[in-house]
This record gives C-alpha cells, structure tokens and sequence, in this order.
C-alpha cells in the first residue's frame, strides 16, 4: 500500500479581532475556516471546528485585546479543540501577546505572568507561537517550543521615509529602556540623531518625565515605542520635547493598546501625529483624528506561509526580529 501526504493549511480566528485574519487569510489566498464559538448563559465558552481539520498546519489567529482574559481563555480552548481533533501542528498566531509587561519580578510576592501564559499556550497544545514586537525578548525564553518574533519596524520606517525628510528627524525614546529599539530606528533611517527621556514611575499607569537627553531643537523628533497604553507617559514626553524646542513630535508604536484616558490624551496633546499598526482594533468613533493605522496582516502573512513551507523566518526581517 502506497500513501502519497499532502500538507494542507488552514486558518481561523478567534472572535477578539476577525478582521485582522481575514486580512492576513486573503494575503495567504485562503479563506478562514469555519469554526463555532458562542457564550454559554454563565459566560464559559464553546468550541467546535466545522470542517475536517485532521493532519492539518491549523494557523489560529486570537490577539489579546480588551476583554484580555476572555480572548486569552478563548485561544486556549481553539487549541485544546484543534488538538484533539488530530491537527497535526498547532501554531498560536498572537500579534499581541497579553501579559507581556509582567515578564520578571520587581517586589516580592508578584508573578511572572507572562511566563505564565506561554505555560498555558504550550500546555493547551500549540506547537508553535508568533508573535509581534515583544514588550521584552526574555519572554521568547519562556517557551520551550518555537517562538517567532515578528516585527512592526521595517513597516513604520517605510512610512516615516515616505512622509518626512530625514535630515531633519531625531529618533526619542520616552524612557532609557526604549533606548535600544530608537537605535534600531535610527540606523534604519539613515543614521539619525538619537535623543532620551529620562522618567519617573510612581504607581502602573503613572509616570513623570523628568528630562530630555539630546538636541531636539527645531527638529522634527519621532519617538519609538513598542505600545501605547494610556498614553501618559508619551504625552508628557511630547511636552517636554515642544518646551525644549522641537518642531513637531511624531509617535510610533506597533501596539496601540490606548487604555482609559488615551485618546483624549493624545488628541489634546502637541503630537502631531501617531502611528500605529493594526494588531489591535481601534474603534471608528474613537474621537482623535491624529491616528494614521497600517497594517501589519502582510507580515504576520508572509511568516504563516513560511512556518507551513519550512522556510526560513528571520530571512524575512533581515534578523531585525531578534
């Protein structure tokens, strides 16, 4: 008996952000799979594939959004399902992965949470895992399967080149730790002056900048993050970049998270503009028009077709993912 094995790969979606796999499906020129997911009257969730899934590459596509936990407890149950429907690999698509700032201990009695939930994707059944712009690289430590760690910045820099003279750009970090990441940029644009913010944190959530570390005088400054939360922190860095003379302040960030207060923050605030990618929604009626989105479903793409292919990821980025 002669068996001839042929690969097949299948996407789906989680119910936190469906529109950013669709985008990522039709760039594979694949349709999502169909899969039921519903609340039970208490809250828990339902799971079941509607199509055959046995010996498949099953790609499941679930961003940590707001409601973090119930996406989080969604994804784990699509993988626990795909697994004991015989898939044949299982790899967690996660552009945003929850928990990422709580990856060590700063006081006594805390968790490492994000260690925790690489436990969870790995214990329910993933294979592999990609994921966008880590907060922190440790966390790719934290798995003992493969992890892919894409990136936003070759996207933000295309349009940081195709919107601005770069004889005129400092690439800021809003604090010391993003030091690192600006350096990335910098390089990327053509060796850029690099500036600093030196900040205060007083509680989650709360921080105080403190000063500037650079000349940014008459200059058009864009600072460089990994996410925007409540948009304290690069608000209050705008202000002290403006006060010290810079011509126009730009923000970009893969992640925007824009918690509470931010949209109303960032719109009064003297940034110019903010630049995002789309692996998290953004609501239509969110009422601050600074807010330029690209999309990062080409990416998260490109990597899905070389995961299936067994093709090598990091030639994708140049080794800029590490």
């Amino acid at each position: 008996m002669e068996i001839m094995n042929k690969k097949r790969m299948q996407v789906f979606s989680g119910t936190a952000f469906p529109a950013l796999a669709a985008e990522v499906a039709d760039h594979l020129d694949l349709r999502l799979g169909e899969v039921d997911i519903h609340r039970f009257a208490n809250g828990e969730i339902y799971c079941r594939y509607r199509e055959n899934i046995r010996g498949s590459d099953v790609f499941i596509v679930q961003t940590h959004c707001e409601p973090v936990n119930a996406n989080i407890m969604e994804q784990l149950i699509m993988i626990d399902a795909a697994k004991r429907a015989s898939a044949k690999r299982i790899t967690a698509v996660v552009p945003f992965y929850g928990y990422a700032r709580q990856d060590k201990k700063t006081n006594g009695r805390e968790p490492i949470t994000a260690r925790l939930l690489a436990d969870l994707l790995t214990t329910a059944g993933a294979d592999r895992v990609v994921s966008v712009d880590l907060h922190t690289g440790q966390i790719q430590g934290f798995f003992n399967t493969p992890l892919d760690h894409l990136t936003a910045l070759p996207l933000l820099v295309t349009w940081i080149r195709e919107n601005f003279d770069l004889s005129e750009i400092v690439v800021a970090s809003p604090d010391a730790g993003g030091v690192r990441l600006a350096q990335k940029f910098s390089t990327r644009l053509d060796n850029a002056p690099i500036a600093f913010l030196a900040k205060t944190r007083t509680a989650h959530n709360v921080a105080r900048t403190l000063a500037v570390v650079g000349e940014v005088a008459d200059r058009t400054v864009v600072m460089v993050d990994d996410m925007i939360d409540t948009a304290g922190t690069l608000c209050g860095a705008a202000e002290m970049l403006t006060s010290r003379g810079a011509r126009r302040v730009i923000a970009c960030a893969t992640h925007p998270l824009f918690s509470g207060p931010a949209y109303e923050r960032l719109q009064q605030s003297s940034i110019e503009k903010i630049v995002v990618t789309n692996t998290l929604p953004i609501p239509e009626d969110s009422g601050c028009d600074k807010i330029a989105q690209i999309s990062i479903a080409s990416t998260i793409a490109q990597t899905m077709r070389a995961i299936f292919e067994d093709e090598s990821v990091s030639e994708l980025f140049n080794d800029d993912n590490s």
